[in-house]
């Protein structure tokens, strides 16, 4: 056998079968290396599973123990509140229960006392059973003794009583009447006020006080100069054409229209205007631009006439009523404006018709109409609520409303509810504070007279006159006034100024008396 050559076979096989052992001892290591590394982690993944489930258990133990303590407060929450509960319907039990035998006490004597009651109600009755027969025993008696003394049947005595309760019925029938008139004028009373009051703060509207002159300011002295005229040919023709007087004093640039007449110082008024525009101020010229004035016041009145009873909502109104009813925008009484003082009354009286159940369209037609008697000049005679109503009259209005303006004033004995109402709307808007003006020197002297009158009496000791003198304060001395004799000094007051000065609306007189107690401490 040849070594070499058997060697030279053997030793591939020598090294493929230490390759062999080689890598089986080489895996063996790396198996048991990770085999321990396996056991490892699996080691370590059981102790965190037992950590986790550790902590785990202790959470749901606290968990438990928190809801075991939740429940058990809820539990002795509900427990106490319902305890309380039990304890209160017991309370209320046991009252309800002392009530019930309170009352059944009360009605035991109650019924004991009905039973009292009703034994001496059944004594009483018997003897007034006994006594009516006695009395009507004593009734026969007496008829026979009056028939005998009188010599008068029965029939005859019992016509005498008759008239003789007839007549004192009669009399309480009278009293019943009188009582009953007296309530129902106050029932009245109260209702006329509610309905006034509630007029007037339904109604609003602006007051304007109207004056006797115009003032206009001229864009330049040098105008007034060509207003007066050579030796004062202008201005007397302005005065003659217009009929109203021009003041023209010291005032730079301002010339003041004078007159009682409005429509002529209107038309005064605008005719300065036209003429200072136009550049020619001559006599000539003058007439021409006032006459024009004239023709244009015309439309200016027509549509004043159809703006009042637009603003009324009235319909069927004659077309030569409304030129008169536009005059009375430049008609004035107590410096109100006329025309505007008659819508306030349609206004008015058309809310009190309404609240009354009357129609307040003819309520607002008889307030417009009204005053237009005051339209017409003086040459027209007679009272102007009768010249309104024949005009009226005259222009095809209804009679319900022509009656019920000429009797606004009461002139006239009418039935006409609208001449009431109208009546009262008209001095709703005269009363009205700034209405009309009266002139200072009057008011002054009116509220020095109330206080004269107030401080003549004895006893006084101070005395006010307040708002516009629609009160008077009173103040008394109180040794010398009581209690009993201020009231009638109130009274006495009261009936002084009635008969001593005349007295618009009502004036409420207050007697003040007081007594002060006055200490300082030291």
């Amino acid at each position: 056998m040849n070594w070499a050559v058997v060697s030279e076979w053997l030793a591939p096989i020598f090294v493929v079968l230490l390759g062999l052992v080689a890598g089986y001892a080489l895996h063996a290591v790396l198996f048991r290396a990770q085999l321990a590394r396996e056991a490892r982690e699996a080691e370590e993944f059981v102790r965190r599973a037992r950590d986790e489930a550790d902590r785990i258990r202790r959470e749901a133990e606290l968990t438990a123990r928190e809801q075991v303590l939740r429940a058990r407060e809820a539990f002795e929450t509900e427990n106490a509140a319902r305890r309380q509960h039990l304890t209160v319907a017991e309370q209320r039990l046991a009252a309800r229960q002392d009530e019930l035998d309170r009352r059944a006490a009360m009605l035991e004597k109650r019924t004991q006392w009905l039973d009292q009651r009703e034994a001496n109600l059944q004594c009483q009755a018997e003897e007034f059973a006994a006594e009516r027969k006695r009395l009507e025993a004593l009734a026969v008696q007496a008829d026979q003794r009056l028939a005998e003394v009188a010599a008068l049947s029965r029939d005859e005595a019992r016509q005498l009583l008759l008239d003789r309760l007839t007549q004192e019925l009669e009399l309480e029938r009278a009293a019943m009447v009188r009582r009953y008139q007296k309530e129902l004028e106050e029932h009245v009373g109260s209702m006329a006020r509610r309905l006034l009051i509630g007029a007037l703060e339904r109604y609003a509207a602006d007051q304007t006080n109207h004056v006797t002159t115009t003032s206009i300011t001229l864009p330049d002295e040098e105008l007034k100069g060509r207003i007066i005229g050579r030796e004062g040919r202008n201005i007397r023709a302005l005065e003659r054409e217009t009929g109203c007087t021009f003041i023209i004093d010291e005032a730079p640039k301002t010339i003041v229209i004078s007159t009682f007449d409005p429509v002529r110082r209107e038309i005064a008024r605008r005719a300065i205007e036209l003429l200072m525009a136009d550049g020619r101020i001559q006599p000539a010229r003058i007439e021409e631009v006032v006459a024009e004035v004239r023709r244009d016041m015309q439309r200016v009145v027509r549509e004043a006439g159809e703006r009042a009873v637009g603003e009324l909502r009235l319909t069927g109104v004659s077309p030569e009523l409304l030129p008169l009813l536009g005059t009375l925008q430049f008609r004035t009484s107590f410096s109100q404006n006329v025309l505007q003082h008659s819508v306030e009354v349609g206004h008015l009286a058309g809310m009190l018709a309404a609240e009354l159940g009357l129609d307040p369209a003819i309520a607002r037609r008889v307030g417009l109409f009204h005053d237009i008697g005051k339209a017409l000049s003086h040459s027209v005679e007679g009272p102007h609520a009768t010249v309104g109503a024949d005009v009226l009259r005259r222009h095809g209005e209804p009679p319900v409303v022509w009656e019920a303006v000429a009797a606004h004033h009461h002139e006239l004995v009418t039935t006409n509810s609208y001449a009431s109402i109208v009546s009262a709307a008209d001095t709703l808007t005269a009363a009205r504070p700034g209405a009309r003006v009266d002139s200072t020197e009057f008011f002054l002297r009116r509220m020095a007279k109330l206080e004269e009158i107030a401080a003549s009496f004895p006893g006084v000791r101070q005395c006010y006159a307040m708002q516009a003198g629609r009160e008077i304060r009173v103040f008394v001395v109180p040794e010398e006034v009581s209690d009993a004799a201020a009231l009638l000094l109130a009274r006495d007051i009261c009936r002084r100024i009635q008969s001593e000065m005349p007295v618009v609306g009502q004036t409420k007189v207050t007697v003040i008396r007081e007594t002060r107690c006055i200490e300082y401490v030291r």
